[in-house]
């Protein structure tokens, strides 16, 4: 049995808050989430906007929310995104000096009915964020640099897929991979061979004039 792809189309390519709300509604009923890349232009030099759009989008739109915070504080604003709605909330490994403070980080958006997702840079060894992944329940592997849409997937992005899909077996664990950066339907066979359950997909859907053609094609329908 073929296993289930889900894709998430990323907020990133579109500017204004207007058009996000009405890309996410024309497609709540083809895409499983809709990415939202919240920057802050500290972690990143880019900056979007914060949990007030994310309750916008929770009340205006029936697709799930996946919010990926690439911000320098995450821990202190985890509480206003759970409240925003979020389905997902996904720290980064980085913004945390006290890496037991991301662990309390993943605890507590467990505790409050929320998917709890790991991010890190790929400048990041990802052999560190390992000791992280008996937390999770989804890891958030970054095949270009975070903070700007339409760059080129990063191929050496696909050791660390398999590796992270081997450890997950090695050690019985139940979180999901998912993959953001540069995916499009010539990459996302292969990505979600290696291992990936979630495809991120930014300028690839936002792009094609066949939108729903577009997520079939990266499912692999």
């Amino acid at each position: 049995m073929k296993k289930k792809i889900d894709i998430a189309v990323s907020t990133d390519p579109i500017k204004d808050f207007q058009s996000i709300l009405e890309y996410a509604k024309s497609l709540q009923d083809y895409a499983d989430f809709i990415h939202c890349d919240v920057m802050d232009n500290k972690f990143v030099e880019n900056k979007t906007y914060d949990f007030n759009f994310v309750k916008t989008l929770n009340a205006q739109t029936l697709i799930p929310l996946d919010v990926h915070l690439m911000t320098e504080e995450p821990f202190v604003s985890l509480e206003n995104y759970i409240k925003s709605g979020a389905n997902i909330l996904t720290v980064h490994y980085e913004a945390f000096k006290d890496k037991k403070q991301l662990i309390e980080a993943f605890n507590y958006i467990k505790s409050k009915g929320c998917l709890a997702g790991l991010s890190f840079k790929p400048s990041t060894n990802h052999h560190e964020i390992k000791p992280f992944l008996f937390y999770v329940d989804i890891v958030l592997i970054m095949s270009v640099e975070p903070g700007e849409s339409g760059q080129n997937f990063l191929n050496k992005t696909f050791d660390i897929i398999s590796d992270i899909s081997k450890f997950r077996q090695d050690n019985n664990l139940n979180y999901k991979i998912e993959v953001d950066g540069g995916i499009n339907d010539k990459n996302a066979h292969v990505i979600s061979e290696l291992g990936a359950d979630i495809l991120v997909s930014g300028s690839f859907v936002y792009n094609s004039e066949d939108k729903l053609k577009a997520i079939k094609k990266l499912r692999g329908k």
